[in-house]
């Protein structure tokens, strides 16, 4: 099953829990996590998570585009986050494993993330802990980025090794979803799409979610 994550990025933040309760029929909300040091904007920090969590039952998933992420993640597990995915190239591969670590200890998912210019590979050192891969099709940073198509040999590479090494992680893609570009992630391996500005922009948000099922 293709699992829909809209973003809240591109959501009216005057009115939050209005617009996480107009997606309710996706699968997770996902949730930009921005610092101005590793990505060139600031969004949202924990605080906010809290306070979305009593909004929805959908699980929220908060992707980290920080600075040392092993720093943060208990304390966006505590806030309320299902699952809460790090960047490989946001600290060294030792910090990285702890971060995981820590998320797991706190009893929720944890995957790891790949900008456009990393490798298929560097997920390797991760695989075997991990129950979600998400491979960027913009550059972290911006919504509404127009769909990087180059990027899906390196998902059709990281769905080989999950097939291979961990068949039951997930593989998200991020940036320029739509009911066009989605289908070729879908052919390419991915199983959860995150979608932003296709979502939140359209005349029938529950319609949009379903096309990009595919």
């Amino acid at each position: 099953m293709i699992k829909i994550a809209p973003s809240i990025l591109s959501a009216d933040f005057a009115d939050l829990r209005r617009e996480i309760q107009r997606i309710d029929t996706a699968d997770y909300v996902h949730v930009d996590v921005m610092d101005g040091m590793f990505v060139p904007n600031i969004t949202i920090g924990a605080p906010v998570v809290k306070s979305l969590r009593p909004t929805t039952s959908l699980p929220l998933d908060v992707h980290l585009m920080i600075q040392q992420p092993i720093r943060y993640v208990e304390q966006f597990c505590d806030a309320g986050a299902d699952i809460v995915t790090c960047h490989v190239e946001s600290d060294s591969e030792e910090n990285i494993h702890e971060a995981l670590r820590l998320i797991h200890a706190k009893g929720k998912k944890a995957g790891v993330v790949i900008k456009p210019k990393t490798p298929a590979s560097a997920v390797l050192p991760f695989i075997h802990e991990v129950e979600l891969i998400l491979v960027m099709t913009v550059e972290p940073g911006f919504g509404g980025q127009k769909f990087m198509a180059d990027m899906m040999p390196k998902v059709q590479q990281v769905r080989s090794y999950i097939d291979a090494m961990n068949p039951t992680c997930e593989l998200e893609v991020d940036g320029g979803v739509d009911p066009e570009t989605c289908k070729i992630c879908i052919a390419s391996g991915a199983n959860v799409l995150v979608a932003g500005s296709s979502v939140y922009g359209a005349p029938d948000i529950a319609q949009r979610i379903a096309a990009l099922r595919g």
